[in-house]
């Protein structure tokens, strides 16, 4: 037993103490997720997540310890024609003096005509602290509409920071509510098909449920070191969900092939621990290794989804080598039951003479194409993905912007009103100065000048009121301007607003200043600087994970010609993915399909999580694929054979656990974010091309195309893999093991 591998060690010792190993398995969740809420979370701060001159400026304006108390508005329009300035007046002394009675409400300034006299602004100052102003506004909403019920020959309407931010909470917790409702029982219908029983299906969906408990107490944990971020609980259920039903289900499946051929419970338990209990752990190292690339881009949103990423995975592989071989164990035939009769019949696995399984019909022929004619089968399946990889070319990252933000809602049809009317509450560009404190007055000065000549250039719009106010910290180091531009965050024209200031304006003004240091922030930096920074920092990242990936599987199955293979595929399937994600959202042809604006870009976080994520998900079902591929050939059998077997007898598996996170996936395509959507399109799209061209036709074209050739290694990795083991086990065991 010393020399058998260790997943076959520890899944017998599961099975031969299965309450142990339940108990154990409980008692380390329980464990991790109250022990995580013991410790709390050490969440990121702005330091941590400063990048590029953006994030040069967002410090400087920190270090001027500003309170900036939370704003809101009243906005009078006429419901169509021109706006009766008496009846408007009327409106908003009512809406002050109704809104100065409500509790939260620090003042009400003076009502604010706009420019064109078609617009009456009441500007409101929230008490309390800003970052809770979203749920602390709704009733001045309810007040505002008691104005407008009281004056409905005009349109009144409450418009702000807090009332935006109430109304894309109350939309987009309707929107994770739904994804929430409709991922579990998805999931558990998709296993349902593929098991064709309740119990089996189950299983998986208990493991990865766990997995993702212990992994999110691990991560608040692991906050303390590596700061966490808000998506980082998010990652850890969509990363955890998905390779938690993965492993499993690999698991699951192999254990009841083997007692279906007749073997005992254990003896099942341990052929699957050694074939695809050893794929899960190598699927494992390999999704660790991709998201820990993460780790490269020196970036504190990246860095805690790679934590918590990193940790979910290596939870669910210790959860699949020793709670599941105990459940398994202590189940029985019973993780067959209940069955549902029909799903029953056309899942359960059959047997022909002997134990064998009977040969499938529907695999063989999709295959056929690939094994007779390999060369002509390769060529166009790899053209066809090259021309669906080719759009990525032209790919440009930007942040969404307030444009990107569903209309649906009364607050943000209110932001289109103010933002025609009053320019300057758009888009904005933030100037932050630190300089010594004598020299406040001459930054001062500065920045007026700034503000007259940014106010007859076309691309910016000049403040309204009484003109621009600078704000100056209490020690008078730090001021602060905002330059407004009439244009949409990632318009061409806000994009050349921000070069005016950053390579002539703001060094015009301030560069003679002696001790001045300055910098230019606000939403449209903010979505070049990260797109500058993502550009930079995936080549690096994309060089980690092939490297290490490479060495991790030529290793593992002991050629370097698979290892190759392995990556090569693995970036046809990503380039893929990118070229439709860009055909999909840099077009408008899907908008009416998909329910949203193009915004003429890709979200710029995407490429860099996407390419992690998606190299980790796909090696997956590539190590369990060759994995049955290399032990046939180890077996003895001819390389052409081998490949059909190996491909015949993990198809169903690996399309089961394709269809489940496509399932999941897509339903964040049904969101109303666009990053959600871009991101819900491109996991689905990847995972569904991956699953069937990628493994049903390019790899075993390529595979038969090469025979032999694929298991060439350099004499130092020319030794008998782990997979099946060096020294076999008991008869009739070296028969069975990986035979279908």
């Amino acid at each position: 037993m010393g020399r058998r591998p260790v997943t076959v060690r520890l899944a017998r010792w599961s099975a031969e103490h299965p309450w142990r190993a339940i108990a154990l398995w409980v008692v380390f969740v329980a464990v991790c997720f109250v022990g995580g809420n013991a410790a709390g979370l050490n969440e990121a701060t702005d330091a941590d997540q400063a990048i590029g001159e953006f994030g040069q400026a967002e410090l400087i304006v920190d270090s001027g310890g500003f309170h900036q108390p939370a704003t809101e508005n009243v906005l009078i329009t006429a419901r169509s024609g021109a706006l009766d300035p008496a009846a408007a007046k009327a409106a908003a002394q009512d809406a002050a003096g109704r809104l100065r009675q409500v509790e939260g409400v620090a003042s009400v300034g003076t009502p604010l005509p706009s420019r064109d006299g078609n617009a009456l602004l009441v500007p409101i100052t929230m008490s309390g602290d800003p970052e809770t102003a979203g749920d602390r506004v709704q009733p001045l909403r309810d007040t505002t509409a008691r104005v407008q019920e009281a004056h409905p020959q005009l349109r009144v309407e409450q418009v702000g920071g807090p009332s935006i931010d109430k109304a894309l909470d109350d939309t987009l917790g309707k929107d994770f509510k739904r994804a929430e409702l409709l991922s579990l029982p998805v999931t558990l219908a998709i296993l349902i098909i593929a098991f064709g029983a309740l119990i089996a299906a189950g299983v998986p969906v208990l493991l990865a449920l766990s997995s993702v408990a212990a992994a999110m107490g691990l991560s608040t944990l692991a906050s303390h070191l590596v700061p966490a971020t808000d998506n980082t609980a998010s990652v850890i259920l969509l990363i955890g969900m998905a390779v938690g039903v993965d492993y499993s289900l690999f698991y699951v499946r192999r254990e009841r092939e083997e007692r279906a051929k007749g073997r005992s419970g254990l003896d099942a338990v341990e052929i699957a621990a050694e074939t695809s209990g050893h794929a899960v752990v190598v699927s494992g190292t390999a999704v660790i290794i991709s998201m820990g690339g993460l780790l490269l881009a020196q970036d504190a949103i990246f860095s805690s989804l790679a934590v918590g990423s990193i940790l979910v995975v290596a939870v669910a592989v210790i959860g699949s080598l020793t709670v599941l071989p105990a459940l398994l164990a202590k189940l029985g035939r019973w993780v067959d039951r209940p069955r549902v009769p029909l799903l029953w019949r056309l899942t359960a696995p059959r047997t022909g003479r002997h134990g064998q399984p009977a040969a499938p019909r529907f695999w063989p022929a999709v295959l056929r194409p690939a094994l007779r004619a390999p060369v002509a089968t390769l060529l166009i399946s790899v053209a066809l993905l090259l021309a669906l990889a080719a759009p990525a070319l032209g790919m440009k990252l930007k942040f969404p912007g307030a444009e990107d933000v569903p209309r649906t809602t009364a607050a943000m049809q209110a932001y289109d009103r103010l933002t025609a009317a009053y320019p300057s509450n758009g888009t904005s560009h933030t100037v932050a100065v630190r300089a010594p404190a004598d020299q406040a007055d001459r930054v001062r000065t500065a920045l007026t000048g700034l503000a007259g000549r940014t106010a007859t250039d076309p691309l910016f719009a000049p403040a309204e009121g009484d003109g621009p106010e600078i704000r100056v910290s209490a020690d008078r180091r730090v001021s602060v301007l905002e330059v407004a531009t009439p244009y949409a965050s990632r318009s061409a024209e806000a994009s050349r607003s921000l070069h005016e200031l950053r390579d002539d304006l703001v060094p015009a003004a301030l560069g003679g200043i002696p001790g001045v240091e300055y910098a230019v922030g606000g939403e449209v930096a903010a979505s070049e600087d990260y797109a500058d920074h993502i550009w930079a920092k995936l080549p690096v990242v994309a060089a980690f994970v092939l490297a290490l990936t490479f060495l991790v599987m030529a290793w593992t199955f002991r050629s370097v010609v698979v290892a190759l293979t392995s990556i090569l595929l693995n970036l046809l399937s990503a380039g893929a993915a990118y070229g439709l994600l860009v055909l999909v959202f840099q077009g408008e042809w899907a908008e009416g399909l998909l329910g949203f604006t193009s915004m003429d870009a890709i979200v710029t976080w995407l490429p860099l999580f996407l390419f992690v994520v998606l190299f980790g998900l796909s090696m997956d079902y590539h190590v369990f694929v060759v994995s049955r591929i290399r032990e046939a050939v180890d077996r003895g059998m001819p390389n052409r054979e081998a490949v059909a077997h190996g491909i015949t007898s993990s198809a169903g598996v690996v399309t089961s656990a394709a269809v489940v996170m496509v399932g999941v996936f897509s339903i964040f395509a049904t969101l109303s974010m666009i990053d959600f959507k871009q991101l819900g399109i491109g996991l689905a799209a990847a995972i569904l091309l991956d699953a069937t061209i990628i493994r049903a036709v390019v790899l075993p074209s390529l595979m038969t195309l090469l025979g032999d050739a694929n298991w060439w290694a350099p004499r130092f990795l020319r030794r008998k893999p782990t997979t099946p083991p060096a020294e076999p086990p008991p008869a009739p065991a070296p028969e069975l093991v990986g035979a279908r």
